[in-house]
């Protein structure tokens, strides 16, 4: 056969692929399973005399349907997220006096008994160990109510209802059904969403989830939105209502992120990733009861205590570094200190300030350590800013001891409304990067990755400031 007929005949398959429609596979698909139906019935006799449907079928009518199953999506991650930031509040008060009110004094004083020289305490002391201590009193505490209760709703069998019921969405948006997938584990980890896209066949939905999946909010992101929805959102409200306002506030970032990715998701498939959307066939599996302690156990194994240690690997060089930042001088002032005071100005643009800037900036290891960063640099220019030295922390004194240190630094509600979109639409984690890096080898791909989101987080962040600062 000559070229030109083999060309011929490719070009007449694409023309009729195009005819029929966006739907034929679907219609495929769907007379598939009606004549599987089919010949079940006319094949197959059942010695349940009940009749009707299994308890499945009847469960998934309800939470797959077009009426019900975002309403309880939604109420399921609003249950999940009520008892995450009710639950963490006390476990995470004792453990910052433990081992801020307790242990950090004592060390200092230890290393005086000792004689340690003034920059070897306080690097090791006031650098490393403050940058563990706020890691496991700010993190442990959510993560430890968080992924069980996560993981318990993945071992139901609930997840995959999930995907289901955002299938049509992403079809909508030009990406792949299983994208749905990918988002779900990203909630966990962005890095393991970034690896579950092999799922999908289609080299450009593919892409467009790996682009896209930084879009949800990782376990090292969702503390730090618990933690400022339920300082800053849960003070301007009634004490009796703080925690649902936390939680609807959680719930709308999370939201808000769906929807960035579904909207990134439309762009890139209309420019520069535009081709036809694939379909794919998802199997609801069974229903099942979660072993309970076992699940208890393997999340706090393998999610709770593994990101935990992940953020104490990152956080200890990071407390290094802040420490190092903090006491090497230039000129009159801290290399920290012109770092903060250079950004500030873009921070107040974007309703932020320069202290997160810079947290971002030491940050890009792993999201978990962001929020100990900014404790440290903002005790250390509150610190200054009262005439004392480096490395000089707050008396914590109460509950809300973070709250105080925050607020001590100049932080308002747009601060910390803007900080949450920030810490969801921002550049992924190095782990992430590399990641995305190994899965598209490719550096045009990583740093779109990687820049997209980091744009949309400053016009978002810039957007909300001005629009704020005008009508509130």
């Amino acid at each position: 056969m000559s070229n030109n007929s083999v060309e011929n005949i490719i070009e007449l398959s694409n023309d009729l692929r195009w005819k029929l429609g966006g739907d034929f596979h679907d219609h495929i698909t769907e007379s598939i399973y009606a004549d599987a139906a089919e010949i079940v019935n006319d094949t197959v006799s059942s010695t349940d005399k009940k009749g009707g449907h299994p308890l499945d079928v009847k469960i998934d009518q309800i939470v797959t349907s077009k009426r019900w199953g975002f309403p309880i999506m939604f109420f399921i991650l609003a249950v999940v997220l009520w008892l995450t930031i009710v639950g963490a509040n006390y476990p995470s008060a004792m453990l910052a006096e433990l081992l801020l009110e307790t242990i950090h004094p004592a060390l200092k004083s230890g290393a005086e008994s000792l004689h340690f020289p003034w920059w070897l305490s306080g690097f090791l002391i006031d650098g490393v160990y403050l940058a563990l201590a706020w890691v496991i009193a700010v993190m442990l505490p959510p993560m430890a109510i968080f992924f069980p209760l996560f993981t318990l709703l993945e071992d139901f069998g609930y997840l995959p209802r999930v995907a289901f019921n955002l299938d049509y969405l992403f079809k909508k948006s030009g990406a792949h059904g299983k994208q749905a997938l990918t988002m779900s584990m990203g909630f966990g980890c962005n890095a393991a969403g970034v690896v579950a896209t092999r799922i999908i066949d289609s080299p450009r939905e593919r892409l467009i989830a790996i682009l896209t999946n930084n879009f949800s909010l990782c376990n090292g992101r969702w503390p730090t939105q618990i933690l400022i929805a339920t300082i800053f959102v849960g003070a301007v409200v009634p004490k009796s209502l703080s925690g649902f306002a936390s939680v609807a506030t959680v719930i709308g970032v999370a939201i808000l992120g769906m929807v960035f990715m579904f909207l990134s998701s439309w762009m890139l498939s209309k420019t520069v990733l535009k081709g036809q959307v694939s379909t794919f066939n998802l199997e609801l599996p069974p229903y099942r009861p979660p072993r309970f302690w076992k699940t208890i156990y393997t999340s706090l194994i393998d999610r709770t205590l593994i990101v935990l240690w992940r953020a104490i690997v990152f956080a200890a060089p990071a407390g290094a570094v802040i420490w190092l930042i903090s006491n090497i001088d230039i000129g009159d002032h801290s290399i920290a200190y012109w770092m903060i005071d250079s950004l500030d100005g873009f921070g107040w643009l974007l309703g932020l300030n320069g202290v997160i800037l810079v947290a971002y900036i030491v940050a890009i290891p792993a999201n978990e350590i962001v929020i100990p960063t900014i404790l440290m640099l903002t005790v250390l220019v509150t610190g200054l800013a009262a005439g004392e030295g480096a490395g000089v922390m707050f008396e914590l004194d109460s509950a809300n001891a973070t709250g105080d240190i925050l607020k001590a630094g100049g932080w308002t509600l747009l601060t910390a409304i803007n900080l949450m979109l920030f810490s969801l639409l921002h550049n992924p984690c190095s782990t992430t990067i590399y990641t995305i890096y190994k899965e598209t080898n490719s550096v045009k791909w990583t740093a779109v990755a990687t820049l997209m989101p980091l744009v949309m987080g400053f016009v978002v962040t810039f957007l909300v400031a001005q629009i704020w600062r005008v009508f509130v």
